[in-house]
C-alpha cells in the first residue's frame, strides 16, 4: 500500500508539473489528437502533452515498457486514472491503435511485429483504420470477399471495404482478407496490416445524416502487401477478428460509461437548468429532473461495472461475452443522453444551420443524429442481443 501511496504522489507531482493548463479543460472536437502523419495541432499544448505522455509510456500505461507502454500494474493504472480525473486532464491521444489493434497485437503478433508496430502507436506516429465491413454483407462479417492472393513474397489484395472510419485520414489499415476462397466462410480468412499510401488504394467519404463524413468506402486494386505484414497464422484471422471485435465493442460501450455530458462538454443537468429553468437550484420540471437523476445514477452504475469488469479481465476471470452486454447498454445509454438533451433544449435543438442558434446548439443536434449510429457500428444491437441470448443466457437458436 505504501508503494501505491508513493506512486500516487509521484503521479500527482508529475501531472502538476507537466500537464499544460489548457490540457485541463474540456476538449473540443477540433482539438482531438488522433496522431499519425497527417496530424495538425490547433493547440500547440496538445503536441507538448502527447510528447510528454508518450515519453512516460502513459498513452498506453499498461502495455509492456519494451513496446512503448508504461508497464503499470492494474492498481497503478487505477491511481493514474484517478489523478487524471482530479485535475481534469485530457487524453493525450485517441487511437484505434490503442483501443483495438494494440491489444490484438499483444496477443497474436510475433515479438518482432510488436517491436515494429506498438511503439509508434504509443507515440501517436501512426493513425489506423479498420478494414472489416464490406458492401452487401452487412453484419455477416465472415461473408467478406476482399481477397489476398499469394504471389510469393507478397499478397495481392483486391476488393473493397465500407464504413471504414477515417480511412481518408489514416496512415495504415488492419484488414480482414480472404486467403482461401474454398474454405468454409469462417475459415480461410487472414489478418493483414498495410500502408494506406500503397499503390492501388483509394477512399471515398460517405456523408452521414448528421452532415459529417467520418466513414468511407475503401477500394483495393492490386495492392501489394509484404508477407511479413500477416498477423497470426495464415487462414486463422477469424480468431483475431473476434477478439478485436470484443475490444471495439468495449471501446464503443465506453461512450455510454462517461459522465452525462452534453455537446461541447456541458453537463446534462446544467443544460436542463439553462433551458427549462431552476427552482431552488434544481431543474424546474420535476419529471425531467427525475429522468436526469435516473440517467446520472445509471451512468455511475455503468462506470463502476466497467471498472469491475476491467479488473476481472486483468485477473483472467472475465467473461468474453461481457463486451456484447456493455456495447449494447453503453450505446443505448448514450442515445438516451442525447434524447434528454433535446428534450431540455426544446425548439433550440431543432436547428440545422443559419443565424439565431449557437454553435453548441447546432452541434448537439448533429451529435444526437450521430448517436443513432452507435447501435449499428461495431456490431448492431440485434447482433449483440443474439450473442447475449445464446452465449450468456444459453437460449436455443
Amino acid at each position: 500500500m505504501s508503494d501505491l501511496k508513493n506512486f500516487r504522489s509521484e503521479v500527482r507531482s508529475w501531472l502538476l508539473e507537466n500537464c499544460p493548463e489548457s490540457m485541463r479543460t474540456p476538449m473540443s472536437e477540433a482539438e482531438t489528437v488522433w496522431g499519425g502523419r497527417k496530424q495538425s495541432f490547433s493547440n500547440p499544448d496538445s503536441k507538448v502533452w502527447l510528447e510528454r505522455m508518450a515519453e512516460r509510456g502513459w498513452t498506453c500505461p499498461m502495455w509492456p515498457e519494451e513496446y512503448g507502454g508504461g508497464g503499470l500494474t492494474g492498481d497503478e493504472n487505477k491511481v493514474l486514472d484517478q489523478e487524471f480525473r482530479d485535475i481534469g486532464a485530457r487524453p493525450a491521444l485517441q487511437s484505434f491503435g490503442i483501443w483495438m489493434l494494440g491489444p490484438a497485437l499483444l496477443e497474436f503478433a510475433s515479438h518482432e511485429q510488436k517491436l515494429e508496430y506498438l511503439p509508434p502507436i504509443c507515440r501517436g506516429e501512426i493513425r489506423w483504420c479498420q478494414g472489416y465491413s464490406e458492401p452487401n454483407y452487412g453484419s455477416d462479417l465472415a461473408g467478406l470477399q476482399t481477397k489476398a492472393e499469394d504471389k510469393g513474397d507478397y499478397y495481392l489484395v483486391n476488393g473493397s471495404k465500407i464504413w471504414t472510419s477515417y480511412a481518408d485520414q489514416a496512415d495504415w489499415i488492419f484488414c480482414l482478407v480472404r486467403t482461401d476462397p474454398d474454405a468454409p466462410k469462417h475459415e480461410g480468412i487472414s489478418f493483414l496490416l498495410f500502408d494506406m499510401e500503397s499503390a492501388g488504394i483509394t477512399t471515398s467519404p460517405i456523408q452521414l445524416i448528421s452532415g459529417a463524413s467520418p466513414f468511407c468506402q475503401t477500394f483495393f486494386d492490386n495492392v501489394k502487401v509484404p508477407k511479413g505484414h500477416l498477423i497470426g497464422e495464415l487462414n486463422k484471422g477469424w480468431t483475431i477478428a473476434k477478439r478485436l471485435l470484443q475490444h471495439e465493442r468495449q471501446m464503443i460501450s465506453g461512450i455510454g460509461g462517461i459522465s452525462a455530458l452534453g455537446g461541447s462538454g456541458r453537463n446534462l443537468e446544467d443544460v436542463a437548468k439553462q433551458y427549462i429553468g431552476e427552482d431552488a437550484g434544481l431543474i424546474a420540471d420535476p419529471l425531467l429532473r427525475g429522468r436526469v437523476v435516473t440517467h446520472r445514477m445509471n451512468d455511475k452504475a455503468f462506470q463502476f461495472t466497467l471498472q469491475r469488469a476491467g479488473e476481472e479481465a486483468r485477473s483472467g476471470s472475465s467473461d468474453a461475452h461481457l463486451a456484447s452486454i456493455f456495447k449494447y447498454y453503453g450505446t443505448e445509454q448514450n442515445k438516451r443522453k442525447y434524447e434528454l438533451l433535446l428534450q431540455s433544449m426544446g425548439t433550440r435543438a431543432m436547428g440545422w444551420e443559419g443565424a439565431g442558434l449557437a454553435d453548441r446548439e447546432l452541434g448537439t443536434t448533429r451529435q444526437w443524429l450521430r448517436s443513432k449510429a452507435n447501435s449499428i457500428e461495431g456490431g448492431t444491437s440485434e447482433v449483440q442481443l443474439n450473442v447475449i441470448a445464446k452465449r450468456v443466457l444459453g437460449l436455443p437458436d
